[in-house]
């Protein structure tokens, strides 16, 4: 007895999670041209329509952008944060169904100079640990880290291994914070900024600066950067005044 013909819909199930495993696992990277609709049916050998089914579903799902004589592309990855949340940079990656991995570059306790005395809100000198680190999404850098923890207020920082932890991780643990501060603003990659996530000299990126205090002092003080087509910061708010009218 012959086997008979899997059914279309187990085609299209078949296709669809043989497409999406090679994009969330990397192996079709952001940017990628997908194979024609005509290559992937004589690929699957099923017809031009299921074809087209399985890549309208991609692309609903936000995994690939259809473009019109071009083709279909694996989608940059997109992330939303909210601007008064502190976010957990390995969810972010992992929201995107990619597999997160962190590389701290360098770690080094110093005075803080001038400038940081000023963004800690500091009249005299103090130690801090400065923190150089890189998140990843798969094999591609997500955003880079640029960290101080003021060890006047959190010296026990001092002798964790920050190569094994992610520094806002074990902050959010052990270091209750009372009050946080955000600034977000564009600019373009620079020197090591730009080398550490793999982008051309001066391409866009979008930078969220965070300040956090407990009841004891300022805590940290850090700067993340993000390529900016990965992007979107987001806020959510009421009117201050009920019956105030729209703007």
């Amino acid at each position: 007895m012959k086997d008979k013909k899997p059914a279309a819909a187990t085609l299209h199930q078949q296709i669809l999670s043989d497409i999406e495993t090679r994009i969330v696992s990397g192996e079709w990277p952001p940017g990628h041209r997908l194979p024609f609709e005509v290559d992937l049916a004589k690929s699957y050998d099923v017809s031009r329509m299921t074809v087209n089914k399985v890549l309208t579903k991609l692309a609903d799902a936000g995994l690939i952008e259809r473009r019109k004589k071009s083709g279909s592309f694996v989608a940059q990855p997109q992330v939303q944060s909210a601007i008064l949340e502190i976010h957990d940079i390995e969810a972010e990656v992992r929201s995107l169904k990619r597999d997160y991995r962190y590389r701290l570059v360098e770690a080094r306790r110093r005075k803080a100079s001038e400038p940081e005395l000023a963004a800690f809100e500091l009249a005299g000198k103090t130690d801090v640990l400065a923190l150089s680190s890189v998140h990843y999404a798969g094999d591609m850098p997500f955003c880079t880290e640029e960290r101080l923890i003021h060890l006047g207020v959190v010296p026990q920082a001092a002798d964790v291994d920050f190569a094994q932890t992610p520094p806002g991780q074990w902050l959010r643990v052990e270091v209750p914070w009372t009050a946080a501060e955000h600034k977000i603003y564009a600019t373009g990659a620079r020197g090591v900024v730009a080398e550490r996530l793999a982008l051309p000299e001066g391409a866009p990126c979008l930078v969220v600066q965070r300040r956090t205090w407990s009841d004891q002092g300022p805590v940290t003080f850090v700067k993340i950067t993000y390529p900016a087509e990965t992007h979107a910061i987001v806020a959510r708010f009421t009117p201050a005044q009920a019956g105030k009218p729209a703007l």
